[in-house]
């Protein structure tokens, strides 16, 4: 006889798989790898960028093959009507609950992708340690092209094989994989200043199977990756957030705020903006330009669009084009950090931006670019950039220049910087928190609580807390 909770048979199981934080941590801990010595990796990966053809070439808009100006809007559409869109956004933001507050208005192009994508990163256990499987993967907009990437890396485009190219390899591992193999499954935001509302899946699937040995793929442990975070443009966006959604133990004996109580703010943070978005069409977008090669702001600031032709010897599709948003100058992404009583604290921000599911996630405590505010005088730079900008090099505990995602984004890089701040109020300005790194982990196991930047941070975060044993 059957109850109305399950069959007579039903068997619980624990909530929490405290074994599994144990393992991570072991991982983090272990800087020798079983297959690849942590020094060989920048070797392979040079090795896999000469044993394929890679090109990309500028190109005006009128040679693009695969993409066209559609007709009425002006937006830029594939000719298959899947992938991706540029098209226009129409914001309206006002911090107060009734539209009282400051207000700011703009449009621009935005990227505009409703599919959901697949970020994977395959593990297993070598030795008795957990190892990831990483992929060398190109990009046309990385610097350098080919980064660090998870085992797989794609839209439902890809894998469904709308370019009419070869199989995603691995794909199979992350499409239906079994319950108790799933270490990380969350869908998380891409950034919300140039998609419109776009996610993907995060996610990390433990295997015990055999994978075939691959020569674009290496197994590598969390304590090396950890090193190699601290390495411009060598582990892509993709791959930092998936890895900042791993549940590192936590051993804080406590916080600022409870997690209710920062659940609390954040929730009124939320409820505080008001911000209306529309999209509208790329044709008629205010304050942008069109040209022969690129569509760009009309004072030259923030990004442009672009298009480029494409060739790459390894990936699913070898030759094709498409366009890119470039942006305007060197980013900042820089979380202020400071210890409250023996705990290390976070300055975090909840920050609106146009593209988001929800109007606000969490974001480092600086995020821009600052040519685009170098005309503006200091009381309406944005707060702290000064800051971190003036920092002295002894108050800088971790930076690294890291580039975006390189599939729709043309050399777009930021410096990401973790910068002791000991004299930063303990009660910071309006949309501003302190928070611990265990209680960010805690909460990338939700979407669209913590934004790219700011997960990208995280996995910084993480990577500078590593202590490696074992040598490289």
């Amino acid at each position: 006889m059957s109850s109305a909770l399950g069959p007579p048979s039903a068997a619980l199981r624990p909530r929490e798989d405290r074994t599994t934080a144990d393992r991570v941590a072991l991982s983090a801990a272990t800087a020798r790898g079983a297959q690849t010595r942590t020094e060989e990796v920048r070797a392979w990966l040079a090795e896999r960028r000469r044993a394929h053809v890679f090109e990309v070439t500028r190109i005006p808009f009128a040679e693009l093959r695969q993409w066209r100006f559609e007709e009425g809007t002006g937006n830029l559409v594939h000719h298959s009507g899947r992938f991706f869109t540029v098209e226009g956004m129409h914001v309206v933001e006002s911090d107060g609950p009734f539209g009282d507050g400051p207000y700011q208005e703009w449009q621009q192009p935005v990227v505009r992708q409703p599919e959901v994508g697949v970020l994977g990163i395959l593990a297993k256990e070598f030795d008795g340690v957990l190892h990831f499987l990483m992929q060398a993967k190109m990009e046309p907009g990385n610097p350098h092209l080919l980064q660090l990437s998870p085992t797989v890396q794609a839209t439902r485009s890809n894998y469904t094989r709308a370019h009419r190219g070869t199989d995603v390899k691995l794909i199979d591992h992350f499409l239906r994989p079994a319950p108790d193999r799933v270490l990380v499954d969350v869908l998380q935001s891409e950034q919300g200043s140039w998609f419109y509302r776009k996610s993907n899946r995060n996610m990390i699937v433990e295997t015990v199977d055999d994978v075939p040995q691959l020569d674009d793929f290496r197994w590598l442990t969390l304590g090396q990756i950890a090193e190699l975070l601290h390495e411009d443009d060598l582990v892509n966006m993709n791959a930092r957030t998936v890895l900042s959604c791993v549940q590192y133990p936590d051993t804080s004996p406590g916080a600022l705020l409870s997690d209710a109580q920062l659940l609390s703010w954040f929730t009124g943070e939320r409820s505080r903006h008001d911000i209306r978005v529309e999209r509208v069409p790329l044709a008629s977008v205010r304050g942008w330009k069109q040209g022969v090669e690129s569509i760009e702001h009309e004072d030259g600031r923030y990004f442009k669009v672009v298009a480029v032709s494409v060739r790459a010897g390894n990936r699913e599709v070898v030759d094709w084009d498409q366009p890119l948003l470039e942006p305007v100058g060197l980013g900042v992404s820089a979380f202020l950090v400071r210890d409250i009583e023996g705990v290390p604290h976070v300055l975090v921000h909840a920050r609106a931006e146009g593209g988001f599911l929800d109007t606000v996630e969490l974001a480092p405590t600086v995020q821009c670019t600052p040519g685009n505010h170098a005309h503006l005088t200091p009381e309406h730079r944005p707060p702290f950039l000064d800051t971190v900008l003036d920092a002295r090099p002894e108050r800088i505990r971790y930076e690294a220049v890291h580039s975006e995602e390189g599939g729709r984004f043309l050399n777009a890089r930021s410096r990401y910087l973790l910068v002791d701040a000991d004299d930063v109020p303990l009660a910071p300005p309006p949309g501003y928190t302190w928070a611990t790194p265990g209680q960010l982990r805690t909460l990338t196991r939700h979407g669209h609580y913590l934004n790219v930047e700011a997960r990208t941070l995280l996995a910084c975060v993480n990577a500078t807390a590593a202590r490696p044993r074992g040598g490289q």
